[in-house]
């Protein structure tokens, strides 16, 4: 390498060949350009000092450069400390640290090319699709809003009511009943509506198991198709075709007399029969939810399980109930939460828990801990507190230990995703100072000196 001086001619070549020696040892003074080239806050490996330019030698030639020390491996992240989350609640959620950003773009690391910087993770997870069944007609839109502003402004995005199983005029949807809820779930695009829909008319009349028996076997052969494409036709007119269906609810129990045990089979045909007879509807996007009772009730639920083929969600209702049982014990009861768990991942179907609440044992903290815990740990498709009393928090002042852990766990969370923040661009490598020329030493010398050394061409100036 030869420096060069514009009027420099051959009778002062080696005036110059010696002056440019002296030059570089002169630029590691204040004729040194070394250019950051990392972007704002970005953190350099671990690297030796920048070694001291050696002396100019007595003979002309440029000293060759020496070669730099092995890297250094940078010390690992200390472990980040967990925090210890209250017993049955989600762990607060950790942010992971930053890894460390490496050098701007054309400085190649000592083991190779610089790797993409990860975006940073979520300070908190999304809060999943929740709300609260608070009434059946009107009054229950009314009363969500009212719900969220308790919870801190936190959104209700699911809406559940339930069809009155009184007449076939009910189950169709009632002239005007379904329209202010399919008015809400229109407003957002992110709302769910979840619309529980007997099977059979006199649904809480107590008909004997023998008139069940007889019902579900008419149900099976087709005698109440007309009733179900009613009410689809009813759901794709009112532009609420997404319905999530809870159909023929707590069927493993006693209540209704769209039960199950006195004819497994035939409630099973009858279930399949009126979920083909809904999707058979133009427009509909219906889901079918199935959603027994927490237990073993009259008959085991999955005696009463339809198949995969029309059956899109696997729901459970389950509540504080019987007393004296612990929430560990309602995991682990046969066809108790965690046997329905196991069911729904083994039909490959999500969970649902349509409703969900206080119930023999009062005041419950500890149920309310472990079930918004479970919840939080097993993501349902959504959920639903039945929030009257005795269920409620909210809206029964009966239980303010179970209400002030529920406000607490819900209270001002936003369901918006944490924006990216794109990694900041490289810095510009700063302009060489006047009178000074870079000298190219390639990129692995420049890394591990930190920069460009730069040649001054003043130094004939200093002399005079």
């Amino acid at each position: 390498m030869a420096a060069q001086h514009s009027g420099a001619r051959s009778r002062r070549l080696a005036v110059v060949t010696v002056a440019a020696v002296a030059s570089v040892a002169l630029a590691v003074g204040p004729g040194l350009a070394a250019n950051a080239s990392a972007s704002t806050g970005a953190v350099r490996a671990a690297a030796p000092p920048v070694p001291a330019a050696p002396p100019p030698p007595a003979v002309p030639p440029v000293p060759a450069v020496p070669t730099p020390p092995a890297p250094v491996a940078p010390p690992p992240p200390a472990p980040v400390a967990q925090p210890t989350p209250a017993p049955g609640l989600p762990p607060a959620p950790v942010t992971p640290p930053a890894p460390p950003v490496p050098p701007a773009p054309g400085i190649p690391t000592p083991t190779g090319p610089a790797p993409a910087v990860s975006p940073p993770a979520p300070a908190e997870p999304a809060v999943p699709p929740f709300g609260a069944f608070l009434d059946s007609g009107p009054l229950g839109i009314a009363r969500m809003a009212e719900l969220s502003n308790w919870l801190g402004g936190t959104e209700l995005k699911v809406a559940h009511t339930y069809l009155p199983g009184d007449s076939w005029l009910d189950i169709e949807g009632p002239p005007g009943f379904l329209d202010v809820w399919a008015q809400w779930r229109r407003a957002k695009a992110d709302r769910m509506l979840v619309l529980n829909v007997p099977m059979q008319q006199h649904n809480e009349a107590g008909v004997s198991d023998d008139g069940v028996r007889w019902l579900l076997r008419q149900g099976a052969a087709g005698a109440f198709d007309q009733h179900f494409r009613a009410l689809a036709e009813r759901l794709v007119a009112l532009k609420a075709p997404d319905t999530v269906i809870v159909l023929g609810w707590e069927m493993n129990g006693t209540t209704y007399t769209h039960r199950c045990a006195p004819d497994p089979e035939n409630w099973k045909r009858y279930w399949n029969r009126i979920v083909t007879t809904m999707r058979a509807v133009p427009g509909q996007k219906f889901r079918f939810d199935f959603a027994p009772s927490r237990g073993l009730d009259a008959v085991p639920w999955t005696a009463c399980y339809p198949g995969d083929a029309t059956v899109d969600i696997i729901g459970m209702d389950s509540y504080d109930q019987p007393a004296g049982l612990s929430f560990d014990q309602q995991v682990k009861e046969p066809y108790g939460l965690q046997q329905h768990v196991d069911f729904a991942k083994a039909h490959g179907k999500p969970i649902s828990y349509p409703e969900w609440g206080l119930f023999r044992n009062g005041d419950d903290a500890a149920y309310m801990k472990g079930m918004l815990g479970w919840i939080d740990a097993h993501k349902p498709l959504y959920n639903t507190l039945t929030d009257y009393c005795p269920h409620g928090v909210w809206q029964c002042p009966e239980n303010p230990r179970s209400a002030w852990i529920y406000r607490t766990a819900l209270y001002g969370r936003a369901d918006e995703p944490v924006p990216t923040v794109p990694a900041p661009p490289p810095a510009k490598p700063a302009a060489p100072p006047a009178n000074c020329s870079p000298l190219s030493l390639g990129d692995l010398v420049e890394y591990w000196l930190g920069g460009k050394l730069c040649l001054r061409f003043d130094w004939w100036s200093r002399t005079r």
